[in-house]
């Protein structure tokens, strides 16, 4: 259960790598008389170790700050406090890594040039509302993550359909990841019915389309 503060006031944590940039994310958060600040880190260790501590409702996560890859860091810090409302603060606009992190679990996907009405709007709507989810992003992206509207793939899925798409075998895809043929063929049918394909070549053709993996020369093999 996510921590309550004595005036029941909304929890915040707040972890990016610029001391400076905390410091003005505390005063435009703390100018609102319900929300206060819990705690503050710098990198990945740092953030999941804190959440632990405080059990903040809400997590202001920068995209980019040393440590673990964001989508891990999410993952652990979830995993220590699964009652955390996760918002991602980021410079970039790209419907790849968005996709990443909504699979994730984060609640929130915020570019750094969004207003200060709009950040403190977007802590108080995804505490209000445990399922909702905010993005303030381009239209493109927008566009790009709801392209495969049937569901989307999960960290793992993405890993596999990526060495699909360099036309790896189910064998070699099992030995890459270290995983069994028979959990490879598992993630390849939940691909298929993700993503409404009737084919491996289908499947990475709409993954690319959708920007959910990377165009890759064709792989080597093992």
């Amino acid at each position: 259960m996510a921590a309550a503060t004595s005036s029941g006031a909304i929890s915040v944590v707040l972890v990016d790598d610029h001391a400076l940039f905390r410091e003005g994310l505390r005063e435009i958060l703390e100018s609102d008389g319900g929300i206060v600040i819990v705690g503050e880190a710098g990198d990945s260790e740092a953030a999941v170790a804190v959440v632990a501590r405080t059990l903040p409702d809400v997590l202001l996560l920068d995209v980019e700050i040393p440590g673990d890859e964001v989508t891990e860091t999410v993952a652990r810090i979830r995993t220590s406090s699964p009652e955390t409302r996760i918002i991602i603060l980021s410079m970039y606009d790209g419907p790849q890594l968005l996709t990443r992190l909504l699979a994730a679990g984060i609640r929130g996907y915020l570019l750094k040039s969004v207003h200060r009405h709009e950040l403190i709007a977007a802590v108080h709507s995804v505490h209000e509302d445990a399922s909702r989810i905010v993005l303030a992003v381009s239209r493109h992206s927008l566009a790009r993550v709801e392209a495969p509207s049937t569901g989307v793939l999960s960290e793992k899925e993405l890993e596999v359909l990526q060495l699909a798409a360099q036309a790896l075998s189910n064998v070699q895809i099992a030995r890459r990841l270290g995983l069994a043929e028979a959990t490879v063929k598992r993630h390849m049918r939940n691909i298929f019915v993700k993503l409404n394909a009737v084919s491996r070549i289908d499947a990475v053709n709409k993954a690319l389309a959708a920007a959910l993996i990377s165009p890759q020369s064709r792989g080597e093999g093992d």
